[in-house]
């Protein structure tokens, strides 16, 4: 599903005439404030919950360059989740549906209170289960990757 549509800003663009690497990661952070708003941890459920995602790790791959002022969009699949967590594929595409990047992440449900990981609210786990989700063994090409030089 797509989950945030965009354009690339003028101060994201470096010295090489395209989208710096670091703005790669702001769309993708985008993609996950977008995600939370999806599933209503927006900034009054955030407060309604005492509950927050946190990021653990994520995974950026860039394929494509991006250019001022091109049309993005980043869809979402779901690869794995459970009581606290989120295992999540993000896709990066241009305006002619051009792979330009991929962010897989793996996001923490945290007691804002507590400041400890917390399992979801029940509304929100509810939404969870409405993302598009990969079938186990059919997950996107570029998930699951490592980084290793191949011999």
């Amino acid at each position: 599903m797509e989950i945030l549509a965009t354009r690339v800003a003028p101060e994201w663009v470096d010295y090489n005439g395209h989208m710096n690497d670091a703005e790669y990661a702001r769309v993708f952070s985008l993609a996950v404030e977008a995600l939370m708003e999806h599933i209503g941890l927006d900034a009054e459920g955030r407060a309604r919950h005492g509950y927050t995602l946190y990021t653990l790790e994520t995974h950026l791959c860039y394929r494509r360059e991006a250019h001022e002022g091109e049309p993005l969009s980043v869809a979402l699949t779901l690869l794995d989740r459970d009581a606290k967590r989120l295992h999540v594929f993000f896709a990066l595409n241009d305006a002619e549906g051009n792979l330009l990047a991929t962010s897989e992440q793996m996001l923490m449900g945290m007691n804002q209170e507590s400041g400890r990981p917390d399992a979801f609210p029940a509304p929100v786990a509810e939404a969870i289960t409405a993302l598009p989700q990969a079938e186990t063994g059919a997950w996107p090409e570029l998930a699951g990757r490592t980084i290793a030089i191949r011999r």
